[in-house]
């Protein structure tokens, strides 16, 4: 196990995403932060908090999507189902997706099929935290990357959350 983000590190990488995304929607005005279902929603929410110290909370329109049932790549067994909550219209928004981990593409290819559920965004941008660069199945690049790592497939990204781990930490298993 290898250490590749410690809670410093973490914490200094979210507060530069969303710097990040403040320098390119100032007052996040036409602009939506969607998490993804289920592990990217403790990554959006710390990117949600840290907006929140710089525009005021009102003016930041946050939803959870769950993409359960528009993946290609799990096909057995019952889903586990979260839930979407999208309470605002998408219709011509900057929708900036928000996960953990970018590794073969398909969570955020079926992210895309159901975000169409809602409506047409006029732009989507993606935030991630780990960008494993190498392992893509897909063309899918994101917008605002927190660290991009060289791993082989055998090899496993673990995000910790302290609501869901007890600690936050990014490791290559």
């Amino acid at each position: 196990m290898k250490t590749i983000l410690n809670e410093q590190q973490l914490a200094i990488t979210i507060q530069r995403l969303s710097h990040q995304v403040l320098e390119n929607h100032l007052d996040l005005e036409n602009t939506v932060l969607i998490g993804i279902q289920p592990r990217g929603i403790y990554f959006s929410n710390r990117i949600v908090q840290q907006l929140k110290t710089h525009v005021p909370a009102g003016t930041i329109h946050y939803g959870k999507l769950d993409i359960t049932f528009y993946r290609d790549d799990v096909r057995k067994g019952l889903h586990e189902l979260n839930q979407t909550d999208i309470p605002f219209s998408i219709e011509d928004k900057n929708v900036i997706l928000i996960d953990d981990v970018l590794y073969t593409g398909r969570t955020i290819r079926a992210a895309l099929d159901a975000l169409l559920d809602f409506g047409r965004p006029g732009k989507v941008e993606l935030c991630v935290l780990i960008d494993r660069r190498f392992s893509r199945q897909l063309p899918i690049q994101a917008d605002y990357t927190g660290k991009t790592i060289d791993s082989i497939i055998t090899q496993k990204v673990k995000v910790f959350w302290k609501e869901n781990d007890g600690k936050e930490e990014v490791v290559l298993l």
